[in-house]
């Protein structure tokens, strides 16, 4: 069955609700299999962990620290399943869950459900409201302090998603932020705060222990077994939510009827693909189109619904195979936006694609 006839590409999308009728069915959810899934994480995460501080080898050393940078990518996306309410049947269970899987990025619960759950899927891709990866337009840009410019052009070079989220999103608008970034003030945040803080103190605290308790460079064991894991988490999740969002298919909007009127849930969101199980690895997080579709939908049941819904409408989801050429590519083209034209555009104001 399909909704859409995949030769006429200017017929109108489905709507939401039509589209989540279909995929109904796959909302369906498993306490056993999501706790599991969570206690798979935390082993594999105590094993990278204990590897980066134990281990003779320094290569050991660093290969630990890098397979715990990814084992928190894992974890943090379970804990944003469970901040969706899709990850268990229970409400209260997928809090837990969430703010346990959250600890070992330091994530505050409450303010990524705000932040996530309500400003980036409630309005993904519109101008003064998603803040993720929000191109500048140029005026914008021209507009900019000479430092603020080139730290654009650092975090649109392909090489900086670890920096921008650890700056653009972790330090500003998650860890204690101020009210600029962050006008109300619920008692929940700091509370969430202050547990990120101590799980992070208490993370340094331990390395440091160990250190000095096994004779090692309390230096050495703090950059593998700390500063490592938590910059390439922080890259993961900085690369994963710029492909989601960042293509040269995929349209931003500063107009709230027109952004509306593209059914955003769809258009604004790339099915990434990659070859042999990746996409497993990651928790099928890259089944991108469906899970902005139903927030509902959990991770494991994902990859069958992305497929589903590519069947329902042929062409018409942006799916793109990941390699490392097109990667670069799209950062290259995608630095400024014209929100007037919908085109994306190079640092000197000029088209990079008709």
């Amino acid at each position: 069955m399909t909704l859409v006839n995949a030769n006429d590409t200017t017929a109108p999308l489905p709507s939401r609700k039509q589209l989540r009728s279909e995929l109904a069915p796959l909302v369906k959810r498993s306490t056993p299999l999501a706790i599991g899934l969570l206690l798979v994480d935390l082993a594999l995460y105590s094993a990278a962990l204990t590897g980066a501080l134990l281990a003779a080898s320094p290569v050991l050393k660093l290969l630990s620290a890098l397979a715990c940078g990814f084992v928190i990518g894992r974890l943090f996306i379970i804990g944003h399943d469970a901040c969706h309410q899709s990850y268990t049947q229970h409400r209260g269970l997928n809090r837990w869950i969430g703010r346990i899987a959250f600890l070992p990025s330091l994530t505050p619960y409450s303010l990524w459900e705000v932040g996530h759950n309500v400003v980036h899927h409630g309005y993904t891709n519109l101008r003064g409201f998603d803040f993720v990866w929000a191109p500048k337009s140029a005026e914008e840009y021209a507009a900019m302090p000479a430092w603020r410019r080139g730290l654009e052009r650092v975090y649109r070079s392909g090489w900086a998603p670890w920096l921008y989220y650890l700056v653009e999103i972790w330090w500003l608008r998650m860890f204690f932020p101020s009210q600029r970034h962050m006008p109300s003030r619920r008692p929940i945040f700091r509370a969430d705060c202050a547990l990120a803080l101590i799980a992070g103190l208490a993370w340094i605290g331990g390395v440091v222990w160990v250190a000095t308790s096994t004779g090692q460079s309390v230096a050495l064991l703090l950059l593998v077994a700390f500063v490592v894991p938590f910059i390439f988490w922080n890259g993961m999740i900085g690369f994963v939510v710029y492909v989601h969002h960042t293509h040269t298919s995929v349209s931003w909007f500063a107009d709230k009827l027109a952004w509306s009127a593209s059914n955003p849930a769809v258009s604004t969101t790339v099915h990434l693909k990659f070859r042999r199980g990746f996409g497993a690895l990651m928790h099928h997080i890259m089944e991108h189109t469906a899970h902005h579709l139903d927030m509902s939908i959990p991770l494991y049941r994902l990859k069958r619904a992305q497929a589903k819904l590519e069947q329902l409408m042929p062409g018409r989801i942006v799916v793109q195979a990941f390699s490392w050429r097109w990667y670069f590519d799209t950062a290259r083209r995608c630095k400024l936006y014209d929100f007037a034209t919908q085109r994306w555009l190079d640092f000197s104001g000029h088209p990079t694609f008709s």
